[in-house]
């Protein structure tokens, strides 16, 4: 069974100063600032804190020396001991009374729990008929990394974070209330259990910096403005080894000159004469994906009335197949008439008995 020295990499006889040496070795390479996102690093971190929380304690480590430990702290090992005629087990009494009294036995290392990163929200700008067809672009997004010049640690190149002075590397003080220790993360770490002395020049001692990544992203056919697309783990890095945020892209599409969007269905002015509404015409109407279609007006057609051209609308999102076209019909009335047009009119207004305007007085 690997023993706490083992841990640390030091024979048990080692003097405290080789002990401090080989934890910041060993802190430094396994903190969670340095290998965000892994988990073998960071139980390796906890190991690590452990056995030096022992180790660098004189009384801990005399404990630890006398009588072993079953889990990795000084304290009391049956393994040792041999009872008989008890119905009890023993295991650490550091587990009985630590979390009541705050007695050194009940001492124990706490970190910061991981964090999950902040979702960054991107606008990207499509034509409408990109929006109908999807396309695949790059969009550049500005993001919190790992200093390149510390690689995360946040002290200047050569040198490591030092043990905390303040927690001596637990991360957490203590206030005496009696009976009772009340513990709190340390002030001068912030729960971190290191300090940096040396701060990098680049980051200033954060370990961070901003930097401008581009991500390729599908925008998929048949998206409209304010259409969301999530691109998990794509957002800020998170915090003590926790996962990164999404990235979500949010599509800002530009309105087309001749098409009006109303969910999956589109509409179109489609101009029409007097004599087309009035007489019936088939017309030619164009799509968006720039083909045209024979659209049938039938005689009497009002001014306004939408016809219906099905399946050739916008794309579905969801479930495959697209929305309807529909044509709406705008009666054109000339600005200037022919004379012949003229007396065609006239000619026509005397045989007209409608009164378009009878239904407003009934």
């Amino acid at each position: 069974m690997a023993t706490l020295y083992d841990t640390l990499g030091v024979k048990k006889g080692s003097s405290a100063d080789d002990i401090k040496k080989a934890y910041r070795k060993l802190a430094a390479k396994y903190h969670p600032d340095r290998n965000p996102g892994d988990a073998s690093a960071e139980e390796k971190f906890k190991e690590v804190q452990n056995a030096y929380d022992v180790l660098a304690d004189p009384e801990k480590r005399k404990q630890y020396d006398t009588f072993g430990s079953a889990n990795g702290r000084p304290g009391f090992d049956p393994r040792n001991f041999n009872f008989e005629g008890g119905d009890f087990t023993f295991t650490d009494i550091g587990d009985l009374f630590g979390g009541l009294f705050g007695g050194r036995g009940g001492t124990r290392t706490q970190r910061r729990q991981p964090e999950r990163g902040a979702d960054i929200e991107v606008p990207v700008s499509v034509t409408f008929e990109d929006s109908l067809r999807g396309l695949e672009t790059k969009i550049p997004v500005e993001v919190t990394t790992a200093c390149r010049e510390c690689g995360g640690t946040g002290a200047q190149p050569g040198t490591t974070p030092v043990i905390c002075p303040e927690c001596h590397g637990r991360g957490v003080v203590s206030e005496s209330q009696g009976l009772f220790a009340l513990s709190q993360p340390c002030p001068r770490c912030r729960g971190n259990g290191t300090v940096v002395e040396n701060p990098c020049a680049k980051c200033h001692g954060t370990g961070r910096e901003r930097r401008t990544r581009r991500y390729s992203v599908k925008i998929p056919a048949g998206v409209k403005d304010g259409t969301r697309i999530k691109l998990k783990g794509k957002g800020e890095p998170g915090e003590n080894g926790g996962p990164a945020g999404d990235l979500v892209v949010v599509t800002r599409v530009t309105p087309s000159r001749l098409f009006e969007r109303r969910g999956t269905d589109l509409v179109i002015d489609v101009p029409v004469t007097y004599a087309e509404a009035a007489l019936g015409a088939t017309v030619e109407v164009p799509t968006p994906y720039g083909d045209r279609l024979s659209l049938k007006v039938k005689p009497g057609s009002q001014d306004g009335q939408l016809l219906r051209m099905r399946g050739h609308g916008a794309p579905k999102l969801k479930g495959g197949g697209r929305g309807d076209l529909l044509g709406r019909l705008r009666l054109v009335v000339p600005k200037k008439l022919t004379k012949q047009q003229k007396q065609a009119l006239e000619e026509l207004q005397k045989v007209s008995h409608d009164d378009p305007r009878e239904a407003l007085f009934s």
